[in-house]
């Protein structure tokens, strides 16, 4: 039986430009708490010079029916501004950044630096024993990252969640 296309699930990174006032983040995700929808990454900053609108980048998942009902109901929240689907709006970039530490000795080390040179990730702290790398690329890029140091002394790790921004002249 074909796959429909409707309830097949997908990944959706959704921006959202709200006013920036106390709030509005408990709004967006009790919104997604309440209805049980899941947050996979969630990133929130001012974004205009007078620090008055913050962009939410939201990254969740669901068939296309569950997606649509997300982006309708971020809508009707005050006060939001804007809702884009970057995923659906065509190409667009999301990055984040993770910062991973890797304790270890010997041979471990060593192949640790030569996998982190490998992934351009950068050695911001350096013990005899330990390493902190810093590493901004895809989530895909970072999860790879992250498993090939497991093996090797991976101690714990901190992202900051999706940013993303449509390519081009497209704006939310």
């Amino acid at each position: 039986m074909p796959a429909n296309s409707e309830n097949t699930m997908r990944s959706a990174t959704i921006s959202v430009l709200v006013e920036n006032e106390a709030g509005v983040l408990a709004r967006v995700v009790g919104l997604f708490s309440g209805r049980g929808y899941n947050i996979e990454s969630l990133t929130v900053a001012p974004v205009e010079d007078g620090r008055n609108r913050s962009r939410i980048n939201i990254v969740t998942s669901g068939t296309a029916m569950v997606i649509e009902q997300i982006k309708a109901q971020l809508d009707r929240l005050v006060p939001v501004h804007r809702v884009a689907d970057l995923t659906q709006q065509g190409p667009h970039l999301a990055r984040e950044m993770a910062l991973i530490k890797v304790v270890g000795r010997g041979n471990d080390r060593a192949e640790a630096l030569r996998l982190a040179d490998a992934f351009r990730a950068r050695v911001v702290d350096a013990t005899v024993e330990s390493f902190v790398f810093e590493m901004t690329g895809s989530s895909d890029k970072l999860d790879a990252f992250v498993e090939l140091m497991r093996p090797l002394g991976l101690a714990e790790v901190s992202r900051t969640g999706v940013a993303a921004l449509a390519r081009g002249t497209r704006t939310i």
